[in-house]
């Protein structure tokens, strides 16, 4: 038996490859096709529409580090063919183009070679396809010869006519590299890395959509104002969110946080279990979006001191006035009633902002319990007398 690890990766990276190549489609189009859209896993491994109908019909072929050329006998040939004429109407003179893109270089000589979008020749393409349906083959190999020596000459010739073949292609590994060299117009000086993590976050999430059905496709237009904003989050006034609530999983959070003070915090005063949950979210969020800010300088240790400094001012003030209203009582449940009150109530307030740069509320969520978990703002009346015991213990 193989080994499953190293036989499902080929199939894995073909997948990633695909996706990938679907985004450098995205971006090579902006100019030639503005109306256009991309959809994925839907007409074909990816599609090209216009107002809703299929305009071109990619299969994407990866193979890795192969020295195998690809030859008119070639099993992607002749799956990509079947799939084709499974799926497509073979002899509809204006069904959509047919392209198969692949790794692999096109043997000289061949039919796909002869299907290159420069120096094409379909008279011999098809006869090269025709000769090499008439060997026997396997399986759905062998079904899909039969099912293309099955077309009437017109209809093999009108069916070849569509195809073009990208062989020599990309590996998956080049792709970054060519999404950056399309994106060099609008790559931030002194960012370009962060931004291009971005920008591949951004497609990430669409894919996914794309890929559950979520959403039917992406067309040119929503690429360009999607990566235009978060080039637009780089200017001078403006500081980036790059820690997206999509890349939290919630239950490993809540886990890997659960021995944390400023949960501990909320726990003393019974704050909702769902709340407690969402804060874990903003606290991972707020910390992960501070120290990748700092590592590529959009912001000063100095100007999170200041941010700070403003959250426990503001926290001061209402802490105060909570314990005086509190003063006549010593119940434990109406204590934990009012430092409950407290953090719903800050946590409703934007709060102070990041000098005017940055206005989600998440951030400032997250930073209170940044605060809360050194005890520099708290939410029971006695949180305090806890933190020291907490501190004791550890």
């Amino acid at each position: 038996m193989g080994d499953p690890v190293h036989g499902a990766a080929p199939s894995a990276l073909g997948y990633q490859h695909q996706t990938w190549w679907a985004l450098l489609e995205l971006l090579r189009a902006d100019h030639a096709r503005p109306d256009a859209a991309i959809c994925l896993e839907l007409h074909d491994d990816i599609a090209w529409e216009q107002a809703g109908s299929a305009t071109e019909l990619l299969q994407i072929k990866h193979h890795q580090k192969s020295d195998r050329q690809l030859t008119d006998a070639s099993p992607d040939v002749w799956l990509t063919l079947k799939n084709w004429m499974d799926t497509a109407v073979a002899c509809d003179v204006e069904g959509p183009a047919l392209v198969l893109v692949s790794t692999q270089q096109a043997s000289p000589g061949s039919a796909m070679a002869a299907l290159r979008p420069h120096a094409r020749d379909e008279r011999v393409a098809l006869s090269g396809l025709e000769r090499a349906a008439l060997h026997q083959a396997s399986g759905r190999i062998q079904q899909a010869r039969e099912q293309f020596l099955a077309l009437g000459p017109a209809d093999r010739a009108a069916f070849v006519a569509r195809i073009t073949v990208m062989d020599s292609s990309p590996r998956i590994e080049d792709v970054p590299a060519l999404v950056r060299a399309e994106l060099r117009w609008c790559l931030p000086v002194g960012h370009e890395g962060l931004f291009l993590a971005m920008v591949w976050q951004w497609w990430d999430e669409r894919a996914l959509e794309l890929l559950q059905r979520r959403r039917h496709a992406v067309d040119v237009g929503m690429a360009r104002a999607a990566i235009a904003d978060l080039r637009d989050q780089f200017t001078r006034g403006r500081l980036p969110t790059v820690a997206a609530r999509e890349e939290t999983g919630d239950d490993a959070l809540t886990t890997a946080y659960d021995d944390s003070p400023f949960v501990q915090q909320m726990r003393w005063v019974a704050y909702p279990p769902v709340n407690l949950r969402l804060s874990v979210i903003d606290y991972h969020r707020a910390q992960t979006q501070a120290i990748r800010w700092i590592a590529e300088d959009l912001v000063a240790a100095d100007e999170l001191t200041v941010l700070n400094r403003d959250l426990v001012d503001e926290w001061e003030t209402e802490f105060e006035w909570m314990q005086v209203e509190l003063a006549a009582t010593t119940d434990e449940a109406d204590r934990q009633q009012a430092g409950a009150r407290l953090l719903k109530d800050l946590s409703q307030r934007n709060g102070p902002c990041l000098q005017d740069r940055y206005h989600e509320a998440f951030f400032v969520r997250g930073q209170r319990h940044g605060l809360a978990d050194t005890g520099c703002v708290g939410w029971h009346p006695d949180f305090r007398d806890r933190m020291r015991t907490l501190q004791a213990r550890s």
